[in-house]
């Protein structure tokens, strides 16, 4: 009996463009939903009565839960089927919108919110390890993996002008509405489009206590990140919570080394490429989280955009994204990876740079066309590569545990970068904001000062991804041929 992965295609034996098709909207699904709130917030904050306070549960909710659970989600996918999976979280995920459409009290849509993380949690590491499990190691899944990584930054741009439309047009239940017959429609085709994957390790015991200290340390270390800009980083409330969180991580470093089967082998980390895209990730995801909550913010405050007019301000770099993630799949090929991530880094980080002098009372065509164009080529290239990249020499019966790695360093790097980086920047706008004394022109200088502060360290984080990669990332391109997948004869698509 091999420990290789085995898949078995059930249904009209669909081919590799329809199962990339199928799986890529499940993961627009997913980004979509982290940011298609935000222009509908006030609408919604009046339809049910809700505080300032308490809104921001309504974006916490879903990003916390579905970064705690990522790995975890992983895992599962592993073990019981991944397509099984696939399709229990678009059934959760759909159920979860729907009770969100029809909440009556912001306790409801906060509780709602977080099912629907529950049910990304499961979609995003299976649809993800299915994609790498059906395409061989080499050009084709770097192709693959090329229009995945465009979609997390075209997803929470068009997630932005779609929210802003439905809460504009029908109403903000809408937002959650349109997600029912999507998710329920998918879970019916997944059978006929997608394979079952899973690997011999589903006949050993599940590592509970593993899923149980992991997962419950992320929620608590992504949560506590997310409350500190707010409760302040001191208190003891935020320094409890991260030894809490740091207790239950360490524990679960000492369970896995210790489990029979264990939900992340303490080896996989050691692969080298992978290890680094990782550590990438965190840096690069807080950097770009960072940049677009406070680009928002700066086309809003500062130039005087109204919502709708910042989320189409977006869409050249929606393009360029797109363009960029192109440019990375077809160069990766080529040279290595460490050759296409830091160009796309270096350009990224010129972009936030230019976005740090965007003057106040400047144009959109002067002075945020072309920081734009540059960041969402740079992040198109970023996106594609670390996903790339993480998955170099990950054995198939492996992918589920790379994918729920992956997204799990992207949702807690997002969740660290923008919790810094909002600290940094109104570190001191209280005070300039009181010494204004309600002058126009001196609230706008200190918006714009705290926005340029923000930019600033984004550039930093950016660049110190920058340094990770061109130290630690291997300087070869590890041999296209024969990669994983390809060579294995033991890995089927049967009809």
């Amino acid at each position: 009996m091999t420990s290789s992965t085995k898949s078995t295609q059930q249904g009209a034996g669909a081919g590799l463009g329809a199962i990339l098709a199928f799986l890529c909207m499940g993961q627009f699904m997913v980004f979509l939903d982290i940011s298609i709130v935000n222009l509908a917030l006030p609408s919604i904050r009046e339809g049910l009565d809700m505080s300032e306070v308490s809104q921001e549960y309504i974006v916490t909710a879903y990003a916390t839960v579905l970064g705690g659970f990522l790995l975890l989600g992983g895992r599962l996918g592993d073990t019981f089927g991944r397509r099984r999976l696939l399709q229990a979280g678009f059934v959760v995920f759909a159920l979860a919108s729907l009770a969100a459409g029809f909440a009556v009290s912001g306790p409801m849509l906060i509780a709602a919110r977080g099912l629907q993380g529950l049910g990304s949690a499961m979609i995003a590491p299976s649809a993800l390890s299915l994609l790498t499990s059906s395409f061989p190691e080499g050009p084709r899944r770097n192709k693959a993996l090329g229009i995945w990584g465009s979609l997390a930054g075209i997803a929470s741009i068009v997630g932005v002008i779609v929210g802003g439309l439905l809460a504009d047009g029908p109403g903000w239940e809408w937002i959650f509405f349109v997600n029912v017959p999507v998710g329920l429609g998918a879970a019916l085709l997944a059978p006929r489009i997608v394979p079952e994957v899973r690997g011999e390790k589903e006949r050993r015991p599940f590592d509970m206590l593993g899923a149980l200290t992991l997962t419950g340390g992320l929620l608590l270390l992504i949560f506590t990140l997310g409350e500190a800009t707010r409760v302040g980083w001191t208190t003891g409330r935020t320094v409890g919570s991260l030894a809490g969180a740091a207790a239950l991580l360490a524990g679960f470093l000492v369970i896995e080394a210790r489990a029979a089967a264990p939900i992340m082998p303490l080896g996989f980390v050691r692969k080298k490429t992978m290890r680094t895209a990782n550590i990438a990730a965190v840096l690069v995801f807080g950097t770009f989280s960072a940049l677009f909550f406070f680009a928002s913010i700066f086309m809003q405050q500062v130039y005087g955009y109204s919502p709708m007019k910042a989320g189409f301000a977006y869409l050249p770099l929606a393009v360029a994204v797109a363009v960029g993630a192109g440019i990375a799949s077809g160069l990766i090929a080529k040279l290595a990876a460490r050759t296409v991530l830091m160009a796309g880094l270096t350009i990224a980080v010129t972009g936030l740079l230019l976005m740090w002098r965007a003057p106040a009372g400047g144009s959109y065509a002067a002075d945020l066309l072309t920081p734009f164009v540059l960041l969402g080529l740079g992040c198109g290239m970023v996106y594609v590569t670390l996903q790339i990249a993480a998955f170099t020499g990950v054995s198939e019966e492996e992918a589920g545990i790379g994918a729920g790695l992956i997204n799990t360093s992207q949702e807690a790097g997002g969740a660290l970068g923008l919790a810094v980086i909002t600290t940094i920047a109104y570190s001191g706008l209280a005070g300039d904001m009181a010494a204004a004394g309600g002058d126009p022109r001196l609230i706008v200088a200190a918006q714009e000062a705290a926005n340029h502060d923000a930019f600033l360290a984004a550039a930093v984080g950016g660049s110190a991804a920058l340094v990770v990669a061109a130290l630690l990332m291997p300087r070869r391109r590890p041999e296209a041929a024969g990669g994983a997948g390809e060579s294995d004869p033991s890995y089927e698509l049967t009809s």
